[in-house]
């Protein structure tokens, strides 16, 4: 299932918050942990509903989301102040610990109780070049005719 939504104008590449202006996109996929393929409806409805106040609270602005069996892909921004990392690890905490709280048999699955994989991908995409490509690429998650396509981000 994919879900978009644009907070702010995106026709306007760039971002101005309080004093800062940026241009920098990130492409993020999380797998979940033993890449088992947990995600229903129910799950990502959750993700999604957290993912849409991180915009107010942390500066992280969610733009895209596309889910396929046992992982997830994200197209947003976010200020300079944060790494990757740090982002990364915000989302991974919040979502796990929602999804843990209001879905306790997930856990059954889940050995050592983390939802998340230890690793993930991040690349930043440039505004004004390859973001269209990525967000297709997102739009277009878990149909069998874009296998060839995934293959291009090999973890």
């Amino acid at each position: 299932m994919i879900y978009v939504w644009c907070v702010v104008d995106t026709t306007e590449e760039i971002w101005k918050w309080h004093h800062n202006v940026s241009e920098c996109y990130y492409h993020i996929q999380l797998t979940v942990k033993y890449r088992k393929k947990i995600f229903n409806d129910e799950i990502e409805n959750i993700i999604v509903e957290k993912m849409k106040g991180f915009k107010e609270r942390y500066e992280i602005e969610m733009q895209t989301i596309g889910f396929d069996q046992n992982h997830v892909h994200f197209l947003c921004r976010f200020l300079p102040k944060y790494s990757g990392g740090q982002v990364i690890r915000i989302m991974k905490s919040i979502t796990a610990q929602e999804i843990f709280r209001r879905i306790p048999s997930v856990q059954q699955w889940l050995w050592g109780g983390e939802f998340w994989s230890d690793g993930y991908y991040i690349s930043t995409i440039s505004g004004r070049g390859s973001k269209k490509t990525i967000e297709n690429y997102i739009r277009n998650q878990g149909r069998h005719n874009d296998v060839k396509q995934l293959k291009l981000f090999e973890l």
